[in-house]
């Protein structure tokens, strides 16, 4: 449980160099493309919280957790950006959201993922022999 919660933590920092990065990007690129830089920002922040204070015992190469974290973080992105782009483009407008909807759409898709994402991670990504 203890690990789960330094996830969190890291995964929350992660989220927000995430999250914020897509707000500033959004004033140069459009919505999608915006998500999915941020999302590479978001990734390259959790990746070096996660070895060095989640699982910092993996002994498996920094190259081959690099690969395995790529492999779990494409299926959350692919998560991510299914979420955002459904509550946007679909269920906000159906439900007449209109306070924010690409940033509440996106903030809803970050969080999504962090179950799976820690299961993937601590059994492919950063596991002991």
């Amino acid at each position: 449980m203890k690990r789960f919660i330094y996830f969190a933590i890291a995964g929350g920092i992660a989220a927000a160099a995430n999250f914020g990065s897509r707000i500033l990007l959004g004033n140069v690129f459009n919505y999608s493309t915006s998500i999915v830089i941020a999302y590479v920002i978001g990734m390259i922040t959790a990746f070096l919280l996660n070895r060095a204070f989640v699982f910092p015992e993996g002994n498996e190469g920094i190259h081959k957790q690099a690969g395995w974290f790529i492999a779990v973080n494409m299926l959350a992105v692919l998560q991510t950006l299914g979420i955002s782009l459904l509550l946007a483009r679909v269920v906000f407008p159906s439900v007449g959201l209109d306070f924010h909807p690409e940033t509440l759409a996106h903030a809803i898709g970050v969080i999504v993922p962090i179950f799976t994402s820690y299961l993937g991670h601590k059994t492919y990504t950063f596991r002991t022999r």
